[in-house]
């Protein structure tokens, strides 16, 4: 049996009974599968059930799917579950690190030996016979520390799932002790390499303050003047204070430091000899100061210490194997073999008794361990329960709205460790902020700061009625393009009178299409889709930033932001200047329009470039970018903009809006025509002009029909003065 196979043993806890998706031959104790197309499916009569979730219903899972158990959405509780079991999860992790390797494996003795050899033979020189045995004793107690800490990572996995869904506490405690004596085993082997009067010393070297320098010692003048020889020996002061304070090894690790001083000096010249020879009696000095000092303090460890590991910052990958001890020193290292009385892996947290030197560091530095004072605990003590937020239904998307629970910081943490599809929008819920779409990063923030909510659905969780249908739409089977498809943008006044998708390319619609176009795979399309139906609702994008990359890709901003900026030559007032004048048509709709920019401000150095823009370094809006409207954009004339670009973006435009780009743009043409001052015109054909303009004196939003809408008397006014050079035009023109 595979060790990370889902068995009928494992409890389900609260999710026994959800309702899953089987797939099975015809039968009535035939094998069931979790996927349709399951590889040991052998038939082509495929029955699909809807059954509560059981130890029965495991029990008959073919040994594939039971691998990674019942395939249900990934953001829900049950899926969050599955994820912690499966794959290199719990019931992998509690198979591994319970006993000795066969094939990498050593005993008590050689450790004890080799741990006798590296104290013993720092300073063993080349053609002694010793050396190949100190490097074989290196190499053992690097590959011993390593599978200690391997072995640390691995219970911290275990006891982490299990804070997460505490009902696998029973189940899995006689394999947890087994985890726990290994480990114990690897750390009291590792401790033996490690000498506890080196890490005293170095507490002590780490409290030294900086000693007097000889800069007038004669033997240094190879080193140059006064100047440079203070410069050498105050670089050499805080080399070697750092090399004492980072381990635990004696003086002979560090005597090899003197020749720091010479660094650059040949070793022929006159007074290297003297100047290595004034560094080693320095270096020498200095060691019998650290070691006096350790000397003056009680080395008995009597102080109680509680140690805490800092909380990832980063999110962790599917199947993370990332070293939990990583960022620590070897000196805490050390500590943390030598003095560890109790350890809570799951927490991150030791209780350690060690000598009053070594607590004075570890509670005043600023290293990766936030240390304090802490009372003593027996070596088998049990320590209180503590994980409140376990994983439970009610929390994600397994029951009603009604009675979904707040979600807390402990949710989200297994939602993101345990969840491939973690990072993406969700809708929540408080009665602070109402109904919002938020990315987890911000969910996660809100929820430091004392935030109450309650997640309602993720963009996974979509409704499927709704998403499939519009998928289809938007991403069907490709066809081949016809020789005479015109695939440029419409966006020039020469087409806005004479082309039906004319800024179709600015729409809902076309941004969908661009969302399917920068995706990847069908799994990556529909994703991206899913992402991009959330995020159309939310009021600002810039809350879409997550400070980094991945929640939103590129696909998604496409879908959300035109292509480039929009032509609002129409709604600018009328000029001589044929290239800048406009027609002044009113805004209208056009005017809440939402434009994002890199720089706004016309006053602060730098230009204004779109999301898109080739000058930014990541695609996609950031909380830093300035968010305007299209009559900001018209209020004044001195914008900054980049000129590749065009400075900016707008939000994608609904079909009212769009239906009002195209009508003012074709209204602005219809003027040009009409302008007898024009030197380069087209043949007027004034009986078309005059159908046009009828059809666009009844333009009215959606939804406001019959009624005026913001600007619809100057859109009149406009529309009945070129009514009247059109006819004026057409009687010139009768015979």
């Amino acid at each position: 049996m595979r060790d990370r196979m889902l068995t009928a043993d494992v409890p389900l806890g609260p999710f026994e009974g959800a309702k899953i998706t089987v797939y099975s031959a015809k039968g009535k104790n035939t094998r069931l599968h979790v996927r349709s197309e399951c590889g040991q499916l052998r038939t082509t009569n495929v029955v699909t059930t809807e059954v509560p979730l059981s130890a029965d219903v495991v029990d008959r899972f073919c040994s594939g799917c039971a691998d990674w158990g019942p395939r249900v959405r990934p953001t829900s509780g049950l899926g969050i579950f599955m994820g912690a079991l499966g794959g290199v999860g719990l019931l992998h992790q509690l198979q591994a690190y319970v006993e000795p390797d066969e094939d990498v494996y050593w005993t008590q003795d050689e450790v004890r030996v080799a741990a006798e050899l590296l104290r013993s033979a720092r300073d063993t020189e080349d053609g002694d016979g010793r050396w190949e045995a100190r490097r074989e004793a290196d190499e053992l107690q690097e590959r011993v520390l390593s599978l200690w800490r391997h072995a640390a990572g691995s219970l911290h996995r275990v006891q982490a799932v299990i804070a997460h869904f505490p009902w696998l506490t029973d189940w899995a405690r006689p394999k947890l002790l087994a985890k726990e004596g290994y480990l114990e085993t690897l750390r009291a082997q590792a401790a033996l390499f490690v000498e506890p009067a080196g890490l005293v010393v170095a507490a002590a070297a780490a409290e030294l303050g900086t000693p007097p320098l000889p800069a007038d010692d004669h033997a240094f003048a190879v080193l140059g003047n006064r100047s440079q020889i203070s410069t050498g020996l105050s670089a050499l002061w805080r080399r070697w204070q750092y090399a004492a304070e980072s381990g635990w090894e004696g003086p002979a690790s560090r005597a090899f430091r003197r020749y720091d001083l010479v660094e650059g000096v040949r070793s022929n010249k006159k007074g290297h000899t003297e100047a290595l020879e004034g560094a080693g009696r320095l270096i020498q000095s200095w060691e019998d100061e650290a070691r006096a000092a350790a000397a003056a303090t009680d080395s008995t460890p009597t102080v109680w210490v509680t140690a805490s590991l800092p909380e990832d910052t980063e999110e962790p990958s599917r199947g993370d194997t990332r070293d939990v001890l990583d960022g620590l020193d070897r000196w805490t290292l050390g500590v943390v073999l030598t003095w560890t009385v109790t350890a809570d892996w799951s927490r991150r947290t030791f209780t350690l008794k060690v000598p009053t030197l070594v607590a004075d560091r570890l509670l005043a530095s600023s290293n990766t361990l936030a240390c304090e004072r802490g009372a003593e605990v027996a070596p088998g003590e049990a320590v209180p329960d503590a994980h409140p937020g376990s994983v439970r239904p009610g929390v994600f998307d397994d029951t009603a709205v009604f009675d979904r629970q707040p979600v807390t910081f402990a949710h989200l943490r297994a939602l993101r460790n345990y969840s491939y599809a973690a990072d993406q929008l969700y809708i929540v819920f408080s009665t602070s902020g109402g109904a919002e779409v938020l990315p987890l990063q911000a969910i996660e923030k809100r929820i430091e700061q004392g935030w109450v909510g309650v997640i309602v659905a993720s963009a996974s969780d979509l409704p499927e009625s709704l998403l499939s249908p519009w998928i289809k739409e938007v991403a069907p089977t490709p066809v081949a393009p016809t020789p005479d498809a015109d695939e440029g943008p419409h966006l020039g006044h020469d087409s806005a009178g004479r082309d039906d998708r004319f800024g179709t390319d600015l729409g809902l619609a076309a941004g969908a299409q661009a969302a399917v176009r920068w995706a990847h795979g069908e799994r990556a399309k529909e994703h991206s889709l899913r992402l991009l139906a959330m995020a159309r609702g939310v009021p600002d994008l810039r809350t879409l930033d997550t400070g980094r990359s991945g929640t939103l890709s590129v696909a998604v901003w496409e879908g959300l932001l035109t292509p480039g900026p929009l032509d609002l030559t129409p709604f600018r007032p009328p000029s001589t200047d044929r290239w800048r004048g406009g027609s002044g048509l009113p805004l209208g709709v056009l005017g809440p329009v939402q434009i994002y920019a890199t720089n706004a401000d016309p006053a602060f150095e730098g230009k204004g470039h779109s999301p898109f823009c080739r000058h930014t370094r990541d695609r996609g809006l950031a909380h830093s970018d300035d968010l305007l409207s299209v009559s900001d954009l018209l209020a004044r004339d001195d914008w900054d903009w980049c000129s590749k670009c065009g400075g900016y973006s707008a939000r994608r435009l609904t079909d009212t809006q769009i239906s009002y780009y195209r009508a003012a743009h074709q209204l602005h043409d219809i003027a040009g025509q009409l302008d007898d001052e024009r030197t380069y015109r087209v043949p007027v054909e004034p009986e078309a002009l005059r159908k046009q303009l009828e059809e666009l004196a009844d333009w009215e939003p959606g939804g406001h029909e019959n009624c005026n809408w913001e600007g619809s008397w100057l859109w009149r006014e406009v529309v009945s003065d070129l009514r009247r050079r059109a006819e004026r035009k057409r009687l010139n023109t009768a015979p």
